[in-house]
């Protein structure tokens, strides 16, 4: 049985239970943010969150599930996010659609900055126990690039989807942090955005010759 299923010990579906489960997540985002995962304990969050280390227990049986589903919701909410760019700005320029894309990733990620670096710190994407969330994002932006360049070979779009996740998300990350002012953040998003756009138009020229 996986961390993640053993766990979340239940899923409350009263709504005062979920409310207290947000909260007890909501103090650790704050908590490990401001003083670190490592520098964190249940009990210091379960202080700050005014409830019982009993409560915090109730929900979440270590601190490793807290980061876990932290991290499990970032992803969530990126994805979301990414989601409604792709399909809402479909009637746009390539250009514009990756702008769009990249500024409210980092816009995300920006209003979250202290605890991105922390969990960037404490933890290992590809073993924090949310494999599923990498197969998904693969699968939004491959539709992308179908939308953008047509049909083409599988492989090849395989191949620029990982590309694109690697190179954007890097973008997104460092634009992101905390030593960045809007205005560069800005800047650098642009910028990468235009040149994916010149690459992605250089693709779709070869596809058509």
């Amino acid at each position: 049985m996986s961390s993640k299923t053993a766990g979340q010990r239940r899923r409350p579906a009263q709504e005062r239970a979920k409310a207290t489960r947000e909260h007890i997540l909501d103090t650790a985002a704050t908590l490990f943010g401001e003083r670190g995962i490592p520098n964190t304990s249940t009990n210091r969050i379960a202080a700050e969150a005014g409830v019982s280390i009993g409560t915090v227990y109730r929900y979440f049986s270590d601190r490793g599930v807290i980061v876990e589903e932290l991290l499990r919701r970032l992803l969530e909410t990126i994805e979301q996010r990414f989601t409604q760019q792709v399909f809402g700005l479909s009637n746009q320029s390539t250009l514009d659609m990756i702008t769009g894309i990249l500024e409210v990733l980092a816009e995300e990620l920006a209003t979250q900055a202290r605890l991105v670096r922390a969990l960037v710190e404490g933890v290992q994407f590809y073993s924090s126990g949310i494999p599923e969330f990498e197969p998904r994002l693969r699968l939004l932006v491959k539709v992308m690039v179908i939308q953008i360049l047509g049909p083409g070979d599988d492989h090849e779009y395989d191949v620029m989807t990982f590309v694109l996740i690697n190179t954007c998300f890097a973008a997104v990350l460092r634009s992101a942090a905390l030593e960045v002012d809007p205005q560069a953040r800005r800047e650098s998003i642009r910028m990468t955005a235009r040149m994916i756009t010149a690459w992605t138009e250089s693709e779709r020229i070869s596809n058509v010759a």
